[in-house]
């Protein structure tokens, strides 16, 4: 039998990623493996590795494209023939064999490997108590962070709660709400034993306003309103705000801000292309200026906006506009509209890869406020609703809101998170989990009881021996 269904999952991998800063990844130095774990440092270096796995090609590029291209907010990009494979994500006409799949199952299984190399060895190394805690703690909330997404993107999924002493990963799947009763564990630990924010040299990592954010958006998704709501009241507490422009929140100026509540570190050095390998913003980049071009804002996004939202020009670079930077776009090219939250201004651009400086956020206080509505309106407390929403909109540029039911206010916050978050990988699960998915993405292809998870990719389930099954209708 075969011992590993996810092949970059070598120990090797996690000791060529590791150095003593997490911003910087440095491929030589690899140690035997009967030579790593010994100490603190390498009990450091071995978490650092969670970190920079988060800007890896198959977790901050092209993998990642797939969640937003499958939703009405964006589209392929680039030209016609150029890369063509994401069309059929657009289309829902992928298949099992599709590499870009699994690439992102990969990513994310790369991610819960690091986690769990640090979970599994760490606790054997003699090192200060408190550290060695913390470590711990934001390893568990790195795993439930990418089985989180696993699970959103492919349903169950096999459990790995540590490295399998036996060095066997061929592992059936489990089932949704285990892996859910998973995540919640691990975040719920990493919420208890995370400290609230870092010196300088440690920011970046995940704190207790992080997890904390994250295990109401996992109750959000199973509908435990009243969990959701008290978690998002507690973050509402602990000094997190929004920037005034909401441009701002996106430029490299303003990474790790008031508004921020765990963005992935990117660093740019000049004459130093390994610093950084994040591609986040060059593959989504105005193509022939800035980038690549892919992952573009699809004109239903462009359309949706409310009249006044200054969100709508800070989301979207048209052709032919002058940035709020300076930089003047080419008025032809390829594509009608880029990606302005991926945007790196070209005073910001060295000699390596396009933006490759620039974080890249997973969860803002806005979200937070958002969640806090939405679970307030479910309990039936419409006032909160509407006062945490309001909040968003305010910045947005927009009166408060005129809803005044529950009912209304349910479609006004799904309003509300389409154009706060577009763009941001959400609105493709926000559409599964609230049933609107048939709805709005029928039209484009997408299949009740088929689409609302990706497959199993074909090459998993060949290394399986076919342990893996796969999902319905694929």
């Amino acid at each position: 039998m075969k011992k590993t269904i996810i092949s970059a999952f070598a120990l090797a991998l996690l000791l060529a990623s590791c150095s003593d800063d997490y911003l910087n990844i440095s491929p030589e130095g690899k140690l035997p493996v009967e030579n790593f774990w010994q100490d603190a440092d390498d009990a450091v270096a071995g978490s650092n590795a969670m970190y920079s796995n988060l800007r890896a090609w198959n977790v901050a590029a092209f993998g990642s494209f797939i969640i937003t291209i499958a939703s009405d907010d964006a589209e392929k990009g680039s030209s016609p023939g150029d890369a063509s494979f994401f069309s059929d994500i657009n289309n829902f006409t992928y298949t099992p064999s599709a590499f870009i799949i699994n690439d992102y199952w990969t990513g994310q299984w790369n991610g819960v490997n690091f986690a769990n190399q640090v979970i599994t060895n760490v606790p054997n190394i003699n090192m200060d108590a408190a550290l060695k805690t913390r470590l711990i703690a934001e390893a568990r909330f790195m795993r439930a962070f990418h089985y989180f997404n696993l699970v959103r993107t492919f349903g169950g999924v096999p459990i790995y709660n540590g490295l399998p002493a036996d060095g066997n990963y061929n592992t059936p799947r489990a089932t949704k709400e285990e892996v859910y009763n998973l995540i919640i564990e691990d975040l719920a630990y990493a919420k208890d034993n995370l400290p609230a924010s870092y010196d300088a040299a440690n920011v970046g990592r995940a704190t207790k306003g992080a997890a904390t954010s994250y295990l109401a958006k996992v109750y959000l998704y199973q509908q435990n309103w009243q969990q959701a709501y008290q978690l998002t009241q507690e973050v509402m507490g602990m000094g997190y705000s929004l920037l005034p422009d909401f441009n701002s929140e996106f430029r490299i100026a303003n990474e790790n801000s008031s508004e921020s509540i765990f963005e992935a570190q990117a660093t740019y050095v000049e004459g130093n292309c390994s610093i950084s390998n994040s591609q986040y913003s060059e593959t989504q980049g105005v193509r022939g200026q800035f980038g690549w071009g892919f992952n573009v804002p699809s004109q239903d996004l462009a359309d949706f906006f409310e009249p006044g939202d200054v969100r709508r020009d800070a989301t979207i670079i048209f052709r032919g506009e002058t940035t709020p930077e300076g930089d003047l776009i080419n008025a032809t090219g390829d594509n009608p509209m880029y990606n302005q939250k991926s945007y790196v201004p070209q005073a910001l651009i060295g000699n390596c890869a396009s933006g490759s400086g620039q974080n890249i956020r997973h969860m803002r206080y806005s979200e937070v406020l958002l969640i806090n509505a939405e679970a307030a309106n479910e309990l039936g407390n419409s006032s909160q609703a509407l006062a945490s929403l309001n909040i968003v909109r305010r910045r947005a540029g927009l009166a408060n809101s005129t809803a005044t039911d529950q009912a209304s206010i349910r479609q006004a916050i799904y309003k509300e998170r389409r154009a706060e978050l577009a763009m941001e990988h959400d609105r493709f699960w926000d559409l599964v989990r609230t049933g609107r998915a048939v709805q709005v993405l029928g039209p484009l292809g997408f299949t009740a009881g088929k689409n609302e998870v990706f497959p199993i990719p074909e090459n998993a389930i060949t290394l399986s021996n076919g342990v893996l099954t796969q999902n319905p209708g694929y």
